[in-house]
């Protein structure tokens, strides 16, 4: 198969067309990447990478026009979280068909440590669109590196998320912050204490400095400022 040179390659799929099938049919967008249904983001780009290439029209022996675009649809939705949350409840397992099951006290565990979560989510957003203004978004690759969860955890979070208004795709499927969710994290300011245990320690600048004490300085720090009250009195 022709190499393309990387340059050329990354401009090609920074154009990707995003249209579906065309025959209308269900589309397993697992089965056209050739991944398995608990992939993780790097095998999905990884995957995405490879068929992009193969079947872009540009290719002289493999392009395949028809294959090119059920790749890209499989990548827009897999590479999306809520998409990718959406479709996987649409699709269903053997598993959950046959034999569903209630998570018991995890359930009710898994509510608070959410809320958390979310709350880290936002910040670390909120904080790359503010510091990097004319690039704001993160790959989700990127976002699962940061946070101390799994996919699925991750996945649901988003989801919920995006249907909130507080977070959005770009035409890359980079998260973004939006004003919403901007505007929602000011007016709910989650400690420093709810959010850090979420934040893995490598994706910190001071990532040398114990958990413990990044938690009291930033809660000493939050404390400290006088509120909108004090302020206008």
């Amino acid at each position: 198969m022709p190499e393309f040179p990387d340059e050329a390659f990354h401009w090609i799929l920074a154009l990707k067309p995003m249209s579906a099938p065309t025959n209308g049919k269900f589309q397993d967008h697992y089965d056209v990447l050739g991944i398995d249904p608990k992939a993780d983001s790097d095998t999905i780009q990884h995957a995405y990478s490879e068929l992009a290439q193969k079947f872009h029209p540009a290719n002289p022996t493999t392009g395949d026009q028809e294959a090119f675009e059920a790749v890209n649809m499989a990548y827009e939705v897999l590479s999306d979280p809520a998409q990718r949350y959406a479709f996987d409840n649409l699709k269903g397992t053997d598993e959950d068909l046959d034999s569903p099951k209630f998570s018991g006290v995890q359930f009710f565990n898994s509510l608070g440590r959410e809320a958390g979560l979310r709350g880290a989510l936002l910040c670390i957003l909120y904080d790359r669109r503010r510091s990097k203004p004319l690039k704001p978004g993160l790959a989700v690759r990127d976002v699962e590196a940061m946070l101390e969860t799994g996919a699925d955890e991750l996945f649901f979070v988003l989801w919920y998320a995006k249907q909130r208004g507080w977070v959005a795709s770009d035409d890359k499927s980079n998260l973004l912050i939006t004003v919403q969710g901007m505007d929602y994290l000011e007016s709910n300011r989650p400690s420093a204490a709810l959010v850090m245990p979420h934040i893995k320690p490598s994706a910190l600048e001071d990532h040398e400095a114990p958990a413990n004490v990044l938690v009291a300085a930033l809660d000493a720090a939050r404390t400290s400022r006088p509120s909108r009250n004090e302020k206008a009195s």
